[in-house]
């Protein structure tokens, strides 16, 4: 690259990856795809392969989301700057979790962490279009046992049914965690270490500004 990269497309309409992104000075414009259904997006096959781990379910997404905002870069000619994305499941028991598709869902999803330690993985990708690199957040999340006083107040308020695994870590259902092993960043959607090891391989620099 001849210049200087100072910023890049996030293909994640995720407010949550936006407020981490800013944590991190890190200056983006969000490229969108267009969705087949709510959650889904055309551009990408979400659908789990047979035998397919979660591990490598959500790098593969990551890695194909990244790619697939190249491609539409090209076909909205819209100026060049390489595309960051981002995936993130829960895995209990070797199953993929993802996000709710409805209130009884979202109850279940939470029955089912209950009390149990889970692993939350996100995979973070980005692609300029000649290559394209991933890396994967693996933390572990402790619930304390819930009641179902607990999960029908928690799935009652909306926040379950846009994130993986039925719960966000940053709002009401930080009362339900017991323990936190790897990244709180990652378990939001957005693992700021790796992001920002992938920017500095694709030669990101932060914008020069002046010390007050």
């Amino acid at each position: 690259m001849s210049e200087a990269l100072y910023r890049v497309y996030l293909a994640s309409s995720s407010p949550r990856r936006h407020e981490l992104l800013r944590q991190i000075s890190v200056n983006f414009d969000v490229l969108t795809f267009r969705s087949v259904r709510r959650g889904r997006d055309a551009d990408v096959d979400e659908t789990p392969i047979p035998d397919e781990s979660p591990d490598r379910y959500v790098e593969r997404v990551a890695f194909n989301k990244a790619y697939a905002g190249v491609r539409r870069l090209f076909w909205r000619k819209l100026p060049y700057r390489p595309v960051l994305a981002a995936d993130t499941a829960i895995d209990i028991d070797g199953h993929i979790i993802r996000k709710p598709s409805s209130v009884d869902d979202a109850c279940g999803i939470l029955r089912l962490l209950s009390g149990r330690t889970h692993r939350v993985l996100t995979a973070v990708a980005l692609s300029d279009g000649e290559r394209t690199q991933s890396c994967l957040s693996v933390s572990d999340v402790t619930f304390r046992p819930l009641t179902e006083d607990d999960i029908h107040r928690y799935v009652a308020t909306g926040d379950p049914m846009d994130k993986a695994g039925a719960y966000g870590i940053q709002g009401r259902a930080a009362a339900f965690v017991m323990e936190i092993r790897g990244s709180y960043s990652g378990i939001m959607g957005l693992p700021l270490f790796e992001t920002a090891s992938l920017l500095e391989a694709f030669g990101y620099q932060y914008e020069p500004f002046e010390a007050e």
